[in-house]
This record gives C-alpha cells, sequence and structure tokens, in this order.
C-alpha cells in the first residue's frame, strides 16, 4: 500500500520541480492543472499536451509556434510562460496562474459598463500593439481568450494560432485562414490574403462591441448568411452606446482593411483617452508621486567613484566608449562622461523631458523622468545617475526604470543622445577636428 502511495506521489512531481494539484480545465489536445514549484513555492498554471494526439493531426508546428511567440512577448497584459518541458509522451507549459477566469464569464452576465470597459480594452490594446510591434499577430482575439487574475487585470493568452511576421507570403500578406468565424474579419473569409495587423484589430472591435452590447454585433444561425454580413460590415449599435463609443467601433468594424483605423489612431481617440481610474494606475507611476513628495527634502551630492568603480563602470579604462551604441542583445542602459558640471547634466535632462512629455524628479546626484503617455509596456521611465570620478569629471549612467525596452531604445536614439551631444567628454583622440 505505501509503495503505490509513493509511485502515485511521484506521478504528481514534474521533473522533481512541479507538484501537480487539481485540474484547471481541459481541451482536445491539453489539460491544465495547478501546479506548485517546490523551489519557490510559487503556483502556476501547467498545460500538459500529447505529443501523440499533436503529431497525429499534424499540430507539432503549431505547438512550436505557440512556444516561439510566448517566449517572445513578455507584456503586463500576456500571460507569461515560464518554462518548457518535455517528456518521451507530453509537452509541458509552465505559465502564469490566471485565478480570475475569463472575460468571457463576466460578459455572460450581461453587458458591461462603459468605464469598465475602457479599462479592459486599454489593456487589450497595449497587448495587441505590443505583439504588433515584434512582428506578432494573435489571429484569434476573443473574450474566452482574454483572462482576468486576481485584481481584474486583463491578460491575452491562446497563441496557438499566431503567425509571425516571417510567416508573411511575398505580396507581404497572411494567407492561413484561421480564427473564432465570429471574430474573424471579412478579408480573412475572403482568402486573398490579409495583414496580420488589422486583423487583429477587427477582433478588437468585435471584442469591444460585445463588452458594451452584451451579443455579437454579426449573428445568424447559417454561417454563411453570418459571413455575409461580417463581409459587408452589417451591424447596428444599440442605442445605449455612447457618440464617441459609437464612432470608434465604427471605425474598427470597417470591412474594408486599408481604410480601418489602427492601432495609433485608437490610443488618440476621444473614447480611449478618457481617464483611466486610479485604481488601475501602475505601481512605478504610484511610487514615483510617493517619491515626490519627499524629493525636495532629500538632498544628495553626487557619489565619489573610486578606482574599482570606474573598472566597474567603464569597458577597460578608457571612457570615451561608455556613450557608444549599445548593442540588442546588451542591458538598456548607456553611459557616458562629461566635464560639465552635474546641475548642467540635470537641467539638459530637464529640457528633454519637456519634449518628450515627461515629469521630473530630481536630487543633486540623480534624476528620473516618467513619461505621462501609456506604450506598449506601460508608462516609459527612465532613471539617471551622476557619479563623481574628480570634482569636475563625471560618470552619468542612463538606464529604463519602467516600459517597453524598444521604446527605450527609440527614445535615446531620436531624443536622448542628440540632446547630450555638447556635454559628453570624448578623449582627443576620439574627438576629431570639424572640417
Amino acid at each position: 500500500m505505501a509503495e503505490k502511495k509513493s509511485k502515485a506521489d511521484q506521478s504528481a512531481l514534474l521533473h522533481g520541480r512541479y507538484e501537480l494539484g487539481r485540474m484547471l480545465g481541459h481541451g482536445t489536445f491539453a489539460k491544465v492543472y495547478v501546479a506548485r514549484n517546490l523551489q519557490t513555492g510559487k503556483s502556476m498554471a501547467m498545460k500538459i499536451v500529447g505529443k501523440e494526439k499533436v503529431i497525429k493531426v499534424g499540430m507539432m508546428e503549431q505547438i512550436k509556434r505557440e512556444i516561439s511567440v510566448m517566449k517572445m512577448v513578455k507584456h503586463p497584459n500576456i500571460v507569461e510562460l515560464h518554462e518548457v518541458m518535455a517528456s518521451k509522451s507530453k509537452i509541458y507549459f509552465a505559465m502564469e496562474l490566471i485565478r480570475g477566469g475569463e472575460l468571457f464569464a463576466k460578459i455572460a452576465k450581461g453587458r458591461l459598463r462603459e468605464d469598465q470597459t475602457r479599462v479592459y480594452f486599454q489593456q487589450l490594446i497595449s497587448a495587441v500593439d505590443f505583439c504588433h510591434s515584434r512582428g506578432v499577430y494573435h489571429r484569434d482575439l476573443k473574450p474566452e481568450n482574454l483572462l482576468l487574475d486576481e485584481d481584474g487585470k486583463l491578460k491575452v493568452t491562446d497563441f496557438g494560432l499566431s503567425a509571425f511576421s516571417e510567416h508573411l507570403k511575398q505580396d507581404g500578406l497572411l494567407h492561413t485562414t484561421c480564427g473564432t468565424p465570429a471574430y474573424v474579419a471579412p478579408e480573412v473569409i475572403g482568402k486573398k490574403g490579409y495583414d496580420g495587423a488589422k486583423a487583429d484589430i477587427w477582433s478588437c472591435g468585435v471584442i469591444l462591441y460585445v463588452l458594451l452590447a452584451g451579443f455579437l454585433p454579426f449573428q445568424d444561425d447559417n454561417l454563411v448568411a453570418m459571413y455575409r454580413k461580417i463581409y459587408r460590415g452589417d451591424f447596428k449599435c444599440p442605442p445605449w452606446f455612447s457618440p464617441e463609443a459609437r464612432r470608434l467601433i465604427t471605425k474598427l468594424l470597417d470591412p474594408n482593411p486599408s481604410s480601418r483605423i489602427t492601432i495609433s489612431k485608437i490610443m488618440e481617440s476621444s473614447w480611449f483617452k478618457k481617464s483611466v481610474p486610479k485604481n488601475v494606475r501602475t505601481k512605478e507611476e504610484s511610487e514615483f508621486e510617493a517619491e515626490e513628495k519627499f524629493s525636495d527634502k532629500t538632498v544628495k551630492q553626487p557619489e565619489t567613484l573610486n578606482a574599482f568603480h570606474i573598472i566597474s563602470l567603464s569597458e577597460g579604462f578608457d571612457l570615451s566608449p561608455l556613450f557608444e551604441e549599445k548593442k540588442k542583445e546588451e542591458k538598456p542602459e548607456l553611459r557616458f562622461a562629461t566635464t560639465r558640471p552635474a546641475s548642467t547634466v540635470i537641467s539638459t535632462l530637464e529640457e528633454v523631458a519637456k519634449t518628450g512629455k515627461f515629469s521630473v524628479k530630481k536630487s543633486e546626484s540623480s534624476v528620473r523622468l516618467q513619461g505621462q503617455e501609456c506604450g506598449r509596456k506601460g508608462k516609459l521611465a527612465i532613471a539617471a545617475e551622476i557619479f563623481a570620478v574628480t570634482p569636475s569629471f563625471l560618470v552619468v549612467e542612463v538606464k529604463k526604470d519602467n516600459g517597453d525596452t524598444l521604446e527605450y531604445n527609440q527614445f535615446c536614439s531620436k531624443e536622448l543622445r542628440p540632446a547630450l551631444k555638447d556635454i559628453v567628454w570624448t578623449s582627443p583622440a576620439e574627438n576629431p577636428t570639424v572640417s
């Protein structure tokens, strides 16, 4: 009896690292369990896929694609993949555990208020925009694939039907028909090739309509008749939709992909831009506000560097490479040397903040720029620390404190580097005479 129990215990352990708990759900090819990481004690979701079934129906490429995509798209509104393991017969996905259930369950109880819908839609667009910036198109966006965590934060899941920009044919379009019929874009039904980003935007439009209405914009018992309605963009907004919501949905559900609204225009729309409730503010924003209250009381002189600091900060002993372009694989930070006083560095960064719509928190040896507009991974925040090598020679380290690395790199190359050009010190060998 004891031996049987020990075998059962072992079967519930995966690779000696995860303990399986109750089943959360199952589909044709996968089962999802609650699992506990024995090393950290953290709970997560364990998706278990049977290899034999997947190979039998030729879905192994789809599974590989889902793994590749989830490793690429790390975002606050996308379910995180922690790791993938495999045995002879199964593939195991250790994923972030989302306890709040599907957004679909909320709609099943009735339509949502407009302000509540806006919060979910803002998070959805943030996640979709992030995917598109990485050349990833979800292609199956629907309320069943949108989960809510314990705090009500939206998380996009199920990238099994997603496509990379590498899957585009020579005409620059995708050609695989996929997705859920009621949420699929008309150009996908047309089978002439489609832009994955524009097809995702259409699906976002259907989701927005469903959240506000409590029912689908295109409905018919006959699938062909429903496809005809989708193809013509034949839908009506209920009378309780606000004029702003009605305008946005009409632009999202434009059957012509070339005139359909883009994500940047969605973000600029009056309906989308309405203020976010305080409880949706990020942890970083709250900390920034809290720090701001004490910034005048804490005066801090630039930290003096000793030889060990200088060695750790520089790439060798020559400080001139500290302002070179960083390689993609390196950490999102840059360093430079200057003979200007700390006050000049700080005032230069303040000028950059004005042009880039940033709030500023500063001391005598540091500056933090907090973006006012939401980017792909929340609001961009940049921290600069000033170190004194000698009283007249400083090293400044600038790094991303929050937000998207791609947006940070673009800001550095377009705004920050040009603004700092005049105060950066270079050695005589690195500073040829201007002709």
